[in-house]
């Protein structure tokens, strides 16, 4: 049996669970001149033009009616780089892949299960334009959310590209963030034969009690239109941005437990540790 392959990646992870919407500084010398908790705060704005680059790696239990169902569990790896286009007007163009290794993923069969082999799954990203009012703090962003058809093992990737809107509606203070940001993606080309219309809403919120700190809840909410069914996560995450050598550093965890998934299949558990150095974007010029 092979299963439909979309990434539940939300980009704003790269934000929430402790790490990546993020900023280019002219220079790594500009970093000296904020405080940790400023630069705490920039990480934790999905819209500041910021640049950086995540590493996460991801656990996951299983459960389900298959046979053998619960008794799955794999680990991938995750680079997300997110790459913030600074314009005139003080907006921005955001662009945030989300490339994933996948390392022993659980494959139902007619046997029962058996591990995929190890490989690149299917690359999603999307790209936006973000507006941040500094009067109000209302943060607003839309654009497109895209999934090519990248893995390297047939079992890793649908063979579908889709594509589909995305928008965020969010609300900035001095110690906190919170937020909406849903999309929906369908399938629209590809040698798959798999149909796909998934929508996904991640809610988010964030506080900032100091010291580089954040803590929050993100959980991604996705409901697969063609089988009807939802995947609803609790979600936990923590961070604490640190200066190391002249550089920013976000340090994450975050936890996830489901409470409804696929019946046949579906995640029972998540855990997720990230570390994102933040970067000088060397691409931002393009914009000007």
């Amino acid at each position: 049996m092979k299963t439909r392959q979309i990434s539940e990646i939300s980009p704003l992870k790269y934000v929430l669970s402790g790490a990546v919407m993020t900023v280019a500084f002219a220079s790594f010398s500009a970093h000296a001149e904020k405080s940790v908790d400023e630069i705490a705060k920039d990480l934790a704005n999905p819209n500041t033009p910021l640049a950086s680059l995540k590493f996460k790696t991801q656990y996951r239990s299983f459960e389900g009616d298959l046979q053998g169902a619960d008794d799955q569990d794999s680990t991938s790896f995750l680079f997300q780089p997110s790459l913030p286009f600074p314009l005139d007007n003080g907006d921005s163009v955001l662009f945030r892949p989300a490339i994933p290794i996948e390392v022993n993923k659980p494959l139902p069969s007619s046997n029962g299960f058996e591990d995929a082999d190890v490989g690149l799954g299917d690359i999603s990203f999307d790209l936006a334009y973000a507006i941040t009012n500094k009067e109000t703090g209302l943060l607003t962003a839309y654009g497109f959310i895209s999934t090519l058809p990248t893995a390297t093992v047939d079992e890793l990737g649908s063979d579908r590209i889709t594509l589909g809107p995305e928008i965020l509606i969010g609300k900035l203070s001095k110690t906190s963030i919170f937020g909406m940001f849903p999309n929906h993606q369908w399938d629209i080309g590809g040698s798959g034969d798999a149909d796909i219309s998934l929508t996904s809403m991640q809610m988010f919120g964030v506080i900032l009690p100091g010291g580089g700190w954040n803590y929050g809840t993100s959980p991604t909410f996705t409901y697969d239109h063609e089988i009807n069914e939802a995947t609803v996560p609790l979600n936990f995450s923590f961070g604490k941005t640190v200066i190391s050598g002249g550089r920013p550093w976000k340090l994450g965890m975050e936890f996830n437990y489901y409470v409804a998934q696929p019946d046949q299949f579906g995640p029972e558990f998540m855990i997720g540790i990230d570390i994102a150095p933040v970067v000088e974007n060397g691409l931002a010029g393009w914009f000007d």
